[in-house]
């Protein structure tokens, strides 16, 4: 005989739901106690001369501010819980962790050879910008609306956000945000929707708007 067993708690059955938990809860963590961000964030010297190897992943869960974490937190519950429905939680899982891995090794790259020994990276924006990037190739024909008002197709508002960052890293517009970071997030996606679906998001869009 089959037997169905219901789980009640809405977190369990969501990966995306549980991560904004823990996120939360780090965050209420680190303001009562500031030197702990320290030790979770990314931070090149430490890193390297302090051997805190778990940075490449703990700096994911640490935020500066509260609309830093709001901001994470609203793309993960929207776009995150719609991937992982669509992928399953073990391959939103992966695709979470390599993209927010690789933001973090690459700023790690970069701001090890610029010397930028001061910098200490935090957020989950690498991993959402990832997260996003899928969701508008799962998704294609999905309006997202801005400010409750503006209708944006999910592929434009990744376009949008592509060029405001290549923008602002070239320019150093908004110096203290993570572009490098964001950059990465939506190369790592790339390259996940190119190993797992065999084409590129590109493609994946242009024949969602033929059909």
């Amino acid at each position: 005989m089959e037997k169905h067993i219901h789980n009640t708690s809405l977190f369990s059955k969501s990966a995306a739901l549980t991560l904004t938990a823990v996120n939360v809860i780090l965050f209420f963590i680190t303001e009562a106690f500031p030197s702990v961000r320290a030790y979770l964030s990314l931070n090149s010297v430490l890193i390297i001369h302090g051997r805190m190897y778990w940075q490449f992943i703990s700096y994911m869960f640490v935020h500066g501010s509260l609309m830093h974490l709001l901001g994470n937190m609203l793309g993960l519950v929207f776009f995150g819980t719609a991937v992982e429905r669509k992928l399953g939680t073990k391959q939103f899982l992966i695709l979470y962790f390599s993209s927010g891995l690789a933001s973090g090794a690459l700023s790690f790259a970069v701001y090890a050879a610029a010397g930028m020994n001061h910098v200490f990276l935090l957020g989950a924006s690498g991993a959402v910008y990832a997260v996003l990037l899928v969701f508008s190739v799962l998704f294609p024909r999905t309006l997202i609306y801005l400010w409750g008002l503006l209708p944006v197709p999910a592929p434009i508002l990744v376009a949008v956000f592509a060029l405001i960052e290549i923008f602002s890293q070239l320019f150093s517009v908004n110096s203290g945000i993570a572009h490098t970071t964001h950059l990465s997030g939506f190369a790592a996606a790339w390259l996940y929707v190119k190993i797992r679906m065999k084409k590129s998001p590109l493609a994946l869009w242009k024949e969602a708007y033929r059909k």
